[in-house]
């Protein structure tokens, strides 16, 4: 909502115009470890180990196949790109992703839900491609990500796998410090937003084709910044 959207709205209520101001949406984190986990993890950023990659996981879930019933127009000269405001829903996808924090590469999954049994088959994947003797994954604190008391799930896998991943958990409210957030917001802007999907698979087919272009020819470690500053340990 606009300041001015805001003044005519409590201008009609007989609210004084004084009472506008700016508001924003704070989380505050209550994670009593908070500060130590964000050292550790922005620690594995700044001075990684040598010969063990840092890894950024994480899903983004709710990505919608929506179909428009005009194409995008092109931007021309004094006109923005255009593109039509109503649309059809063919469905989601869920797409799990991998940033190696080193060279930029990532490995995604696309899968139709966000159940555990997804989270650890792309684990698998992840294993499979990543044979080094030691790892460090930096996570969210989702459930299906950590042991909880339906079982040690995570940790029967990393058994299974020979203990070499070190799994870093990001503080409560402190999702920012994982690095594929970065890279999601790319895909959201050059993929999603303002995508025409005629089905779910045109959907799939346009995020693997993203991946491997990125892989390819864009991929790069990600110069991070908090409020312009460089990252310190």
């Amino acid at each position: 909502m606009t300041y001015k959207t805001s003044v005519q709205i409590l201008a009609k209520r007989g609210s004084n115009v004084g009472e506008v101001g700016e508001s924003r949406l704070i989380a505050r984190g209550t994670d009593p470890d908070y500060q130590a986990k964000m050292r550790a993890i922005v620690r594995l950023y700044v001075r990684r180990p040598p010969g063990e990659p840092v890894l950024s996981i994480d899903e983004k879930t709710g990505m919608q196949a929506l179909s428009r019933s005009r194409a995008l127009q092109a931007p021309a000269p004094g006109r923005a790109s255009r593109f039509e405001f109503d649309y059809r829903r063919h469905g989601t996808r869920c797409l799990f992703a991998c940033f190696n924090i080193g060279s930029g590469q990532v490995l995604g999954q696309v899968t139709a839900s966000r159940k555990r049994s997804d989270f650890f088959s792309f684990l698998e994947l992840e294993a499979q491609n990543y044979r080094q003797a030691r790892l460090h994954l930096v996570l969210d604190n989702l459930n299906t990500h950590k042991d909880t008391a339906m079982g040690a799930f995570v940790s029967a896998w990393n058994r299974r796998h020979g203990n070499r991943f070190v799994l870093r958990y990001t503080p409560t409210h402190g999702s920012w410090l994982n690095q594929v957030e970065l890279w999601f917001a790319i895909v959201t802007r050059r993929v999603l937003r303002h995508g025409n999907f005629r089905s779910v698979d045109e959907l799939v087919a346009a995020l693997d084709e993203f991946i491997q272009r990125w892989n390819s020819t864009e991929a790069h470690p990600f110069c991070w910044t908090y409020h312009g500053l460089p990252l310190v340990s």
